[in-house]
């Protein structure tokens, strides 16, 4: 499979080690041979056979001889200082650290219901970053024929920055009448409903989605959950946010064919009290009925789709 340079940028911010080198390798055209012999220049004797595991993820360089051949291997090819060796989640003489997370944002500053949001995620015993960050995330929103939001789906990658992840909490914003009582919860896929919390005094709703696996610091795992609600008031816009930087997202809004908005516009926004910028019109679909927008590079902060229906 051919590598280009974007695709080398992006696997280094996420890794893991092993896909890394591999792209960083096929960019540079560079065979494991000839890299072996720009060591060799630089004092470091690495076989062939090890360069080739660490490529496969077969193995991963430890020791720190191993560590040092690894810095080397970032001036072989021609990348950013760090880039392969923070990778490894390694510290000082080889001992085991988290995986770098992203640039993060706190969850008080992306939503306003925060102090609900810290009191639910206190209840399930949970740190606020989870200990994943996204990869991938495809959402898509449905609003019902009396213009409220019916319910949400959403097929999710995520990657673990630290060792013993095994599930994820998944935070439902209701609109203004919302009874978070009667919000169904669906694992569609990959994952199971464990613990569900809500406040209904802000509508807000935690479902907790237990894995079929425990993480390790640097895997990523798939799986699909969503949202029926349809216990509030008129719909006005669907809004994310993200605390952590890097991943794709995808948001499409689909609306019943006897409720259409007669404006939809998608926009960013740094923190809920700063004000909204990047507007762009959006056109709805005839036949589907749908608008969406994708962001290839999240950033932390806020991203939605906001409409007007008269």
């Amino acid at each position: 499979m051919g590598h280009t340079e974007a695709d080398l940028a992006q696997v280094l911010h996420t890794g893991p080690f092993h896909l890394a080198l591999r792209a960083a390798l096929a960019v540079r055209g560079l065979p494991l041979q000839r890299v072996q012999h720009h060591l060799a220049h630089r004092g470091i004797k690495v076989g062939v056979t090890s360069l080739s595991y660490w490529q496969q993820g077969a193995r991963r360089p430890q020791r720190p001889e191993s560590l040092r051949a690894v810095r080397a291997l970032e001036d072989v090819l021609e990348l950013p200082g760090n880039s392969l060796i923070r990778l490894l989640d390694v510290g000082e003489g080889g001992a085991r650290t988290d995986v770098e997370r992203p640039a993060a944002r706190s969850y008080r500053s992306l939503v306003e219901a925060s102090g609900a949001v810290e009191q639910l995620l206190a209840d399930l015993e949970s740190p606020a970053d989870g200990g994943l960050h996204t990869v991938g995330h495809h959402e898509r929103v449905r609003i019902g024929p009396g213009r409220e939001l019916l319910g949400r789906d959403s097929a999710h990658v995520v990657r673990a920055h630290r060792d013993g992840i095994d599930r994820y909490l998944a935070i439902h914003y209701g609109d203004p009448g919302c009874d978070p009582a009667r919000v169904e919860v669906s694992a569609l896929e990959n994952c199971r409903t464990g613990r569900v919390r809500w406040h209904r005094e802000t509508g807000v709703l935690i479902a907790e989605l237990l894995f079929d696996a425990r993480l390790r610091a640097g895997e990523t795992y798939l799986f699909g959950y969503g949202f029926e609600d349809g216990t509030g008031g008129p719909s006005g816009e669907y809004v994310r946010g993200f605390s952590f930087a890097g991943g794709q997202y995808v948001l499409q809004v689909h609306f019943d064919e006897g409720a259409l908005p007669v404006r939809c516009r998608r926009f960013a926004q740094a923190t809920t009290g700063a004000p909204r910028g990047a507007r762009t019109d959006l056109t709805l679909s005839g036949r589907h009925r749908t608008v969406h927008l994708v962001e290839q590079g999240v950033r932390p902060g806020i991203l939605g789709i906001d409409w007007d229906w008269e």
